[in-house]
């Protein structure tokens, strides 16, 4: 069919072309999305900048036409006789060591300088071997502009004739042995065993000639042993090359840049979700394509194609695509973005700070992997097996999908002894190893779906940093202002968190409608805080006046959270933090509306752990409309009279051991709770708030905390503290 059939039959809304000849056709820039493909042959045909998302081309044949087989063929030859040719001249320097005839020297005006040429050849073409061997095809150069600098410097004070032919002769070894390397590796990139049996056999054909020149069995043998020795050194350098061995990309990217001349190309097209499982891709052109979710399984010769700057450069990732197996193995700061890994074994495997953005990651087995640091925005992990994997500051997005995931257990911090070197922890959070498990009982599994619902909540919010001590009034005003200006944004409240490495950071975190624009909301906030932060104290006090109690009362859970930095304060039972600090943290439940209050300012609708329910007894509040009345606290707050700090430390030990009954104070939670209801308490009675102001001012906090003598004393005096704020 020609090319332009198809497309007619395409716009017609044909799909099906399985087995098709397209060979040598061009679609360039077209768009055949969708279409089918598989089996087709595409040798040489040229798909660049076209637009192929979700085509299939399974087991379709790429590569070269036979006549460019044989076009490139004949340039392996070229490349093969100039290998051959060289190779000549290196042994003839070589054997220049052996110059005997003192009234013909060959090249200098003496034997001397004869075999002064010889010596420095022989030098030369070792010394350029040993560091390609070793380090690599550029080192190489490096090394030979090295040594003929020194040797140029040498030679200069002796002869400018000598100096000259040294430079020649260092050339020619050089480039002899660089050319037999790119020559090999054409000859087994395209042509293989006859090509490359050529590209050895033929240097070897002009060694024999050569030994004539010389007499002396030690000038023939090294008239022979030269180009031998020349040819397997490149023999092997190309082999490793073709192996993938970065320290010869060189020579590999030239020998593949050569063989896929005229090949199938793919050069810039769109290849996002296309299927090329069992397809040959040999000499096929991928540069600047578009790879996103790309399915290569099984594809037969990846490691031929022409990869660019695409994911496929690294042999490590070409193999992981190829085969699904990736276990055990490091990917650490791997450049994976869209690369197709549905039903991988990734088991155990490492992608710390690797770049898994719009990543297939669908049915994939994570068990135990390290996810730490990983850029997983846009990444599918739908059907994924997470168990036992870490996730220390893993960048999943509300782009990240994560339906279906099965997970038992997850691990937020990765231990001391598993980081490697770029990844260490301060020295004294490396003397903890704990992991962080979740949940946090070791004996306990998330149920079915328990962990989307455990880590959800961290990508679905509103995240306002601040980087640096934070105004707890202006936080308090900056935030109930982004609420008012924007009621269809539903945002409410969900964390608070101190941060940074001296605690001085302070990050809130809040819910919003998932049309809410987090980037612009993020802004504003902090244009309003930077501005009331900018305003004179008593223009800013007014702002604070005209504002109802909300602000307070999350000016007072501000100003707790940062003054200790052990608090974590949040209204999500399962809620996960992949930002992890190396201390614990006490933890607060707080209310829809900051945690103090129901929705109207008021006890309406909250129970005794401080969470929402539907109880008409609240048995803290009573009625709905937040009045103490009717409970077991009426009589010690409406009896109460002006006493003094010991007296009033004691009436507060007395509310809280009332309050203990209902909230039991062995675990942290409790004692949040208790201080939750505490507060409220008091702050709803003003005589008993007055007291407590009254106080604290006349004896001090810490005298207060000692008279108290309760558990949850330092966080109660705390929360007491924003009762003195203006």
């Amino acid at each position: 069919m020609k090319a332009r059939e198809i497309l007619q039959q395409y716009q017609e809304g044909r799909r099906d072309f399985p087995g098709a000849n397209l060979r040598g056709l061009s679609f360039k820039g077209e768009d055949l999305s969708g279409a089918d493909f598989s089996g087709a042959d595409i040798r040489g045909t040229n798909f660049r900048g076209a637009t192929l998302q979700g085509t299939n081309f399974q087991g379709a044949k790429g590569g070269l036409q036979k006549r460019w087989v044989v076009v490139l063929l004949i340039g392996v030859f070229i490349l093969v006789g100039i290998s051959g040719f060289l190779s000549f001249f290196n042994a003839f320097f070589v054997t220049l060591i052996y110059s005997s005839n003192p009234e013909n020297p060959i090249l200098g005006n003496s034997i001397l300088q004869d075999q002064i040429f010889g010596w420095v050849s022989l030098i030369i073409l070792i010394l350029f071997w040993i560091v390609v061997i070793r380090w690599g095809i550029i080192p190489g150069f490096g090394s030979f502009a090295l040594a003929l600098a020194l040797v140029l410097a040498f030679t200069l004070a002796l002869a400018f004739a000598l100096a000259g032919a040294v430079a020649v002769l260092g050339t020619f070894a050089v480039a002899g042995a660089i050319a037999a390397a790119i020559a090999i590796a054409g000859a087994i990139a395209i042509a293989g065993v006859i090509a490359g049996a050529i590209a050895i056999v033929f240097p070897l054909a002009l060694a024999f000639p050569l030994a004539g020149v010389f007499t002396g069995a030690i000038a023939i043998a090294i008239a022979i042993a030269v180009p031998i020795a020349t040819t397997l050194l490149s023999a092997y350098v190309a082999y490793r090359a073709m192996k993938g061995d970065e320290k010869q990309a060189l020579i590999r990217n030239l020998a593949i840049a050569f063989a896929a001349t005229g090949g199938t190309c793919f050069r810039k097209a769109d290849l996002t979700d296309a299927n090329f499982s069992n397809a040959t891709l040999k000499s096929t052109d991928l540069r600047k394509a578009y790879l996103t979710r790309t399915y290569f399984r099984n594809a037969i010769k990846l490691d031929r194609v022409r990869p660019g700057k695409t994911y496929l450069q690294k042999a490590k990732v070409r193999e992981l695509v190829k085969t699904g197996q990736g276990e055990n193995q490091n990917f650490d700061r791997l450049d994976l973005q869209g690369a197709n890994l549905q039903g991988a074994n990734l088991v155990n495997a490492s992608f710390i700070e690797a770049n898994l953005n719009s990543a297939n990651l669908q049915d994939a087995d994570l068990s135990r992997a390290k996810l730490v640091g990983t850029f997983l925005d846009q990444t599918d992990f739908t059907g994924a097996t997470l168990t036992g994997a870490f996730i220390e500051d893993w960048g999943i997005t509300a782009e990240t999908k994560l339906y279906g995931i099965r997970c038992d257990y997850i691990f937020m911090r990765l231990p001391p002894d598993k980081r490697p070197d770029f990844l260490q922890l301060s020295l004294e959070e490396s003397l903890n190893p704990n992991p962080r498990r979740k949940p946090d009982d070791w004996e306990k599994n998330f149920e079915g779906g328990e962990f989307v619902d455990f880590i959800t909540p961290m990508v679905e919010t509103l995240d306002l940093y601040h980087n640096g001590k934070a105004d707890p009034r202006i936080v308090a005003y900056s935030f109930q202002k982004l609420r008012e200006d924007h009621p269809e944004a539903e945002i409410e409240m969900v964390s608070m968190e101190k941060r940074g490495k001296n605690h001085q950071s302070l990050l809130l975190r809040a819910e919003t409608t998932p049309q809410a624009d987090h980037s612009e909301l993020n802004k504003e906030y902090f244009q309003t805080y930077n501005r009331s932060e900018a305003l004179p104290p008593e223009e800013f006090q007014q702002l604070l006046a005209e504002k109802d109690k909300q602000i307070q009362r999350l000016e007072a859970w501000v100003d707790i959270a940062m003054q200790r930095p052990n608090i974590y304060a949040e209204n999500y039972s399962h809620q996960g933090d992949t930002k992890m600090s190396g201390s614990s943290r006490d933890k607060i439940e707080i209310g829809e509306n900051y945690g103090v209050a129901g929705k109207e300012g008021n006890f309406e609708n909250y129970g005794a752990t401080g969470k929402e329910g539907k109880s008409e007894n609240y048995g803290v509040a009573g009625n709905k409309q937040g009045k103490i009345q009717d409970t077991t606290f009426a009589p010690i707050i409406n009896n109460a009279q002006q006493k003094t700090l010991a007296e009033t430390a004691a009436e507060i030990q007395q509310l809280l051991r009332q309050l203990e009954q209902s909230n039991p104070t062995e675990t942290t939670a409790g004692q949040m709770a208790v201080v939750t209801q505490a507060v409220e308490i008091v702050e709803n009675n003003p005589t008993l708030k007055q007291r407590v102001i009254g106080a604290l001012k006349s004896g001090g906090t810490e005298a207060f905390k000692e008279a108290i003598n309760h558990p949850v004393a330092n966080v109660l005096v705390a929360a007491f503290q924003g009762f003195t704020e203006p």
